[in-house]
């Protein structure tokens, strides 16, 4: 397999700003989905006191897994909207 090539689209840079940062935005919406999804989970969780503690354990660390990948995107998301704005366009 090859490098990749990389077309010019032809689009202003201002049109592309906007497209990255309209991306952004759908991730930081996708994510808030997830994160809600999360808590529901947690809601039901604590609704259902017959639950062992293993399976309250398996809970937990999905959860916290969870909710450490959540916090790891939101970086890379703050490190992706950054680079629009620096004045050095190798971030």
């Amino acid at each position: 397999m090859g490098m990749p090539v990389i077309v010019n689209s032809g689009i202003s840079r201002n049109c592309a700003i906007n497209d990255i940062i309209q991306s952004i935005a759908l991730e930081e919406a996708a994510l808030a989905h997830i994160l809600n999804a999360s808590g529901e989970a947690m809601q039901w969780v604590v609704a259902h006191p017959c639950l062992t503690f293993e399976e309250l354990e398996k809970f937990q660390i999905s959860l916290r897994m969870t909710l450490e990948a959540a916090a790891k995107f939101e970086t890379a998301l703050q490190n992706k909207i950054c680079c629009l704005f620096e004045k050095d366009p190798c971030c």
